[in-house]
């Protein structure tokens, strides 16, 4: 018996000649619903950053809660999303979408009425298992409902809907917290409510259900090991910063890091791995992922403080802040589909180490702003924001290229998913680790001065001037440090991709590089 919610295709149906479990007229439902669920986790966590300061405020938080609050999500996600992918496959590509998005929704509402930072960090974790089954459902599931000859359009419409929405995020949700003040950051989770039911809505009455592809088992095991290695990495590294927390950092990190080599040897014995570890004897595939691994906690780390630093260091407002976002979305969206036919053209090794030597200039930049103490923002901050975004889309296709086509094609799709993951750990890792660096320059700045507010902290109205001074220089100092390091770290991105990934050829003819890496 099926109701008509519960509806399936069967083997002599159109649908299932073109090898997909969707029929035509119901393939528009299934991108619709893909596109909202993709917004629900794009939009939460651009607004995150630029309403940060003002959730601060309005909790209490101070800067190791503010971590955590971004670190708990990064966290579930990071270490489950492969472990979410396969559970698609096991269990039915709809079914698995429609509890992930559920899962997160209901985790959103809670949220959005936590009364204080333990309780939003609590629930922005479970967040993040939700967003670790949904975010590889939505590009997975509209793979499985067009046909080959459709795919390509129908991802594509994808990718410029989410580009859109990301841009538009974080512009819309900088004047609605200026105009409504720091109380209004709550919407923030409550308006994917609207988006998560619709999105439901549309799986459950207008698509089939499609049959699981195969009875692989999920490796819970593996998936609770790292997200304990990764979380007591994250802990000790947040811990640095923590008042009475720093003891307690070192035994911290020596503990994951050693359950992260028990991770390895668990995934080495597993039948059906999280992580296949053999992709990574590949040179070229190694070396892609150290380079995502190294960009991606630069970008990380700028996209989550550079606003602390504009909007409680600075006192600029949220709707101006908003508008560094907006670049790189805006890159990305239009420069990828160029950017990827030249990479095929010439290689994907001198767009990757190029794109992110570009991304390091404009790092540097941001360095030598505020240590310089210019607080410029139109002229200064955004475009320096703008050459990031230019270098980061020189890198985004190529850098998935890359890693695409240095396996087997059997092989792909757990190298996507891998390379999707070890992004998110460079993002968890950079978010604790560059927060310590930042809160160690800025306490070595103002010392133990009373009344004094933490990095990232808006200040009260009554600051003294003088304070107040000491403040904006110290904040200036701390995220100068933050933004040196990420420089760096993006030039080691670029030498890393240069020496390990595969040129077909290079731009310029005299220096024909054949080499496969």
């Amino acid at each position: 018996m099926s109701s008509a919610n519960e509806t399936t295709v069967d083997s002599h149906s159109p649908a299932r000649a073109n090898g997909t479990f969707c029929p035509q007229t119901q393939r528009k439902f299934v991108l619709v619903s893909a596109i909202l669920a993709s917004a629900l986790g794009f939009i939460d966590g651009s607004i995150l950053a630029i309403a940060m300061p003002a959730l601060r405020a309005d909790l209490g938080a101070g800067l190791a809660e503010a971590q955590w609050i971004s670190n708990a999500y990064a966290l579930t996600l990071s270490a489950l999303i492969l472990a979410g992918g396969a559970a698609g496959d096991r269990f039915g590509l709809r079914r698995a979408f429609v509890t992930g998005i559920a899962l997160f929704i209901a985790a959103s509402l809670a949220c959005a009425v936590a009364p204080d930072p333990a309780v939003l960090i609590a629930f922005r974790a479970i967040q993040g298992i939700g967003a670790a089954i949904m975010v590889p459902g939505s590009l997975a599931i509209i793979a499985k409902a067009y046909p080959k000859k459709e795919r390509g359009r129908a991802i594509g419409i994808w990718a410029a809907a989410s580009a859109l929405t990301t841009a538009l995020g974080p512009v819309l949700g900088g004047f609605v917290l200026t105009t409504f003040g720091n109380g209004v950051w709550r919407a923030i989770f409550a308006i994917n409510l609207p988006l998560g039911l619709i999105s439901i809505y549309l799986l459950l009455a207008k698509v089939p259900a499609d049959k699981p592809t195969e009875k692989r088992s999920l490796d819970l095991g593996g998936a609770a090991l790292a997200t304990l290695a990764f979380g007591l990495l994250a802990y000790g590294l947040t811990a640095m910063n923590a008042e009475g927390g720093g003891m307690l950092s070192t035994p911290a990190i020596i503990a994951g890091v050693v359950l992260l080599f028990v991770f390895i040897a668990y995934e080495r014995w597993q039948r059906d791995p999280m992580i296949d570890l053999g992709l990574f004897r590949i040179r070229a595939f190694a070396g892609a992922n150290l380079a995502t691994f190294f960009l991606y906690f630069a970008l990380s780390a700028n996209l989550f403080y550079l606003p602390m630093l504009l909007i409680a260091g600075w006192r600029l407002s949220e709707a101006e802040v908003g508008f560094i976002f907006l670049p790189l979305s805006a890159s990305i969206a239009l420069l990828s589909g160029p950017v990827g036919q030249w990479s095929d053209r010439i290689g994907p090794r001198f767009p990757i180490a190029s794109g992110s030597m570009v991304v390091a200039i404009a790092f540097a930049g941001l360095a030598l702003l505020t240590h310089f103490g210019i607080h410029n923002f139109w002229t200064g901050t955004f475009p320096l924001m703008a050459l990031m975004g230019l270098g980061m889309a020189q890198v985004v296709s190529p850098l998935s290229t890359a890693v695409m086509t240095s396996v087997e094609d059997k092989d792909t799709g757990a190298a996507s998913g891998i390379n999707n993951a070890v992004s998110r750990v460079g993002g968890l890792i950079a978010v604790a680790a560059m927060g310590s660096l930042a809160a160690w320059v800025y306490a070595r700045m103002t010392g133990s001065a009373p009344g004094m507010p933490g990095f990232g902290e808006t200040p009260a109205s009554g600051l003294a001037a003088n304070l107040d001074a000491a403040r904006v220089a110290a904040s200036d100092s701390a995220f100068t440090a933050v933004a040196a390091v990420t420089a760096l770290l993006c030039v080691l991105s670029s030498l890393i991709a240069w020496f390990t990934v595969p040129g077909q050829a290079s731009p310029w003819p005299r220096q024909a590089d054949e080499s496969r890496g």
